[in-house]
């Protein structure tokens, strides 16, 4: 009576497609924003994008956006088996032949979508000089300004409070963090040493993050290594 009645292994095949999907929404989503002309992070092959039917200019991220509203029907499928399943006795019972196209569904969709997402990304281009304006902003080296504190001895939420001084201060004068004199920043504390603006050097600051799994050139180098190796 259990195993003419378990589905089972349907329900824990759709599942692991769900989370699949939503990974892959998630991924798109990164994409379509990355493409906008606001950001210009990447450029899409026009083999994944379509024209606008009213602005000429315009290239619409079609595949990432189908990706991302496939998820929705792909969790609609893993909710439709639960609920199919949910007050059924055991035994085989007719409302089983539901199950069909649901699953069917699901490996149909979830297939497809991963074989145009990888082909997209492959074709993708990164705009490097947008990348690099968005990375160059000093701000986000702001909590190194505070571990350069930290490594003179001061408590790390002391520090913490002091850059955010130094933060107020530049927005205060209306230039960037890193264009702070270093008379500006001993204004805040005297602690600020005339090396303290060199932890904006962003190649440098990227070669200091070299724990396990930091976003540093050489650990993302490694990484890009190892999956590399594995996928193929």
């Amino acid at each position: 009576m259990d195993a003419v009645s378990d589905r089972d292994f349907a329900v824990e095949f759709c599942a692991a497609a769900a989370l699949l999907a939503v990974h892959l929404s998630r991924l798109a989503e990164d994409l379509i924003l990355w493409a906008t002309a606001e950001f210009h992070f990447i450029t899409l092959s026009d083999a994944f994008t379509t024209g606008s039917s009213l602005m000429p200019q315009k290239k619409n991220p079609d595949i990432a956006e189908l990706a991302r509203g496939k998820a929705a029907r792909v969790i609609g499928n893993l909710m439709s088996l639960l609920a199919l399943l949910k007050g059924l006795p055991m035994s085989y019972n007719r409302d089983l032949q539901e199950d069909k196209e649901r699953l069917f569904d699901t490996a149909d969709t979830v297939r497809a979508c991963v074989r145009l997402m990888a082909a997209m990304l492959e074709s993708a281009e990164a705009n490097r000089a947008s990348c690099a304006a968005a990375a160059g902003d000093p701000a986000l080296l702001a909590t190194d300004l505070a571990d350069y504190l930290v490594r003179k001895g001061m408590p790390f939420r002391q520090a913490h409070e002091l850059v955010g001084v130094a933060v107020a201060l530049a927005e205060k004068s209306g230039k960037p963090l890193d264009k702070l004199t270093p008379a500006e920043l001993q204004s805040v504390d005297k602690t600020f040493g005339p090396d303290a603006l060199h932890i904006f050097r962003m190649s440098e600051a990227m070669a200091k993050r070299t724990m396990p799994g930091a976003p540093g050139t050489q650990e993302v180098a490694k990484q890009l290594a190892r999956w590399r190796e594995q996928l193929s």
